[in-house]
């Protein structure tokens, strides 16, 4: 079986990831305030392009039931009801809620993937939830992929830091897996920070950006370890929780 990394959703070619299953990772911040969207009872997320989409698919719901959520170049986009910071995402704002966010990274490598069996949403704060999920697939002889959602297209220290933290908790379980060069330096990413992850956001570029721009609470939200213990499916365009009432 393999488990492999991409460092961002360009890597991957059509048919890439047909019968895989699929963490893609965010880590600041849209997989992180995923994860305390429904951990504080949204409903559903549903990830859309642009903002013409989240407009159009808002009106498809009863007035009262829908949240439109979303960021450009950090900041939240005029006329939505909130950003893209998790702390925005509290069981009042959320609660019984659908969600439609629309993201500069996070949403687009979401909606990149075709053809795989499961995708899951990652980060930080549902570490352990997700790692039991993935290291389940890896023993049923599943190919697992993790991918980075990156920053425009680039490499992201944070996303590729989070992923390595992935593979080493993966492969403990099953060490057979066969690796691919990024899932390695994932991995000895991850050995270097260990649980220092403020300081992995502090040596990033968007962490630096995001505490320039007045989101330096963002990343103390987005490091806090299992503070959030759901798993995100991702499965006919809509992203929800993963339990007794909604099984794989």
């Amino acid at each position: 079986m393999k488990l492999e990394v991409s460092m961002s959703p360009l890597e991957i070619s059509p048919g890439d990831m047909q019968g895989r299953v699929v963490a893609v990772i965010d880590v600041l911040r849209a997989s992180t305030s995923i994860a305390v969207a429904l951990g504080h009872g949204a409903r559903s997320i549903i990830p859309v392009e642009s903002v013409d989409d989240a407009i159009t698919r808002s009106k498809q719901f009863e007035r009262g039931t829908v949240r439109l959520a979303g960021e450009r170049k950090m900041k939240p986009i005029p006329g939505f009801d909130m950003g893209n910071s998790p702390l925005e995402f509290t069981a009042e704002a959320v609660g019984g809620q659908t969600i439609i966010i629309s993201t500069t990274n996070g949403t687009k490598a979401l909606m990149s993937l075709q053809g795989a069996r499961d995708i899951v949403v990652a980060s930080y704060v549902n570490l352990t939830a997700v790692s039991a999920m993935l290291r389940a697939a890896a023993r049923a002889a599943a190919d697992i992929s993790i991918v980075c959602a990156g920053t425009e297209g680039h490499f992201s220290l944070e996303d590729a830091a989070c992923a390595g933290r992935y593979v080493t908790a993966i492969t403990k379980a099953d060490a057979s897996l066969t690796l691919n060069d990024a899932a390695c330096a994932c991995a000895l990413i991850d050995r270097k920070y260990g649980d220092n992850i403020a300081k992995i956001f502090k040596d990033s570029n968007h962490g630096q950006a995001l505490s320039e721009a007045g989101f330096a609470d963002d990343l103390v939200a987005c490091a806090a370890v299992d503070s959030h213990p759901v798993v995100p499916i991702y499965q006919e365009r809509q992203i929800t929780r993963l339990g007794p009432d909604r099984e794989r």
